[in-house]
């Protein structure tokens, strides 16, 4: 019976932590393609066809919609998405978390998930250096960092794709499981094209920014249901992370 009893447990902790190993491996294939696609977009912009060739119909597009008052409007909503907005936005959420929570998760996750989202930034932009769209077809004030990929979409997909799952993991009503996952769809798919809208990146960029960031977000996620998974009973006093 003494070495029954530890094969049985051994199988509960198992089924317990079986979604979370199917997540992990959810996310990593996840992490894989959306790389891979990241890099098809960026060939097509280096051979100048394939996604690259509604580039400039989409700013076209983009230029038929726009009024001052409209201009204005959406000028405000992207400076939410930008370095400042998104700071003050993500350090509110995070310390709320938490505090509500009680637990460390939403801190660590974050500060892990924003220096990814940066770097992946900064290095696209500096490596490739593609040039903004024309100034004549963008609204003020203007940007002038190299354009690929962009970082508002990128980080925007990625902080609000984390707070998504966060409240996820917490809470227990379906409805604002469901409304999470729509807020951040519909957060970082409205700021990637107002960027479009503005002048201030191609399409492409803000494709390259949406993969890039599902795929970092990916990452994150499977690192984190590999931990939980990993993570032995006895440890369960210890703050959670």
């Amino acid at each position: 019976m003494s070495e029954a009893k530890p094969v049985t447990e051994g199988k509960a902790v198992l089924r317990h932590f079986r979604p979370l190993i199917g997540l992990a491996g959810i996310g990593l294939v996840l992490a894989v393609l959306l790389t891979w696609a990241s890099g098809e977009i960026y060939d097509s912009v280096e051979d100048a066809d394939g996604a690259a060739s509604f580039d400039r119909p989409a700013l076209n597009y983009a230029l038929g919609l726009r009024d001052p008052s409209l201009d204005s409007a959406v000028t405000w909503f992207t400076h939410l998405g930008g370095p400042l907005g998104m700071t003050i936005i993500a350090s509110l959420i995070t310390v709320f978390m938490v505090w509500r929570w009680r637990a460390w998760t939403p801190l660590v996750l974050m500060l892990i998930a924003v220096a990814g989202s940066l770097t992946l930034t900064s290095v696209g932009k500096n490596l490739i250096g593609r040039v903004r769209p024309p100034l004549s077809d963008a609204v003020a004030p203007f940007e002038s960092s190299p354009s690929f990929p962009s970082g508002h979409a990128l980080n925007s997909t990625v902080i609000s794709g984390l707070v998504a799952y966060l409240i996820v993991r917490r809470v227990v009503r379906r409805w604002l499981k469901v409304l999470a996952v729509v807020l951040a769809i519909v957060w970082s798919v409205s700021m990637g094209l107002s960027r479009v809208f503005l002048g201030h990146h191609w399409l492409t960029d803000v494709m390259v920014g949406w993969t890039l960031g599902l795929a970092w977000l990916a990452a994150i996620l499977t690192a984190h249901a590999f931990y939980l998974s990993r993570r032995p009973q006895q440890a369960a006093n210890l703050p959670e992370i």
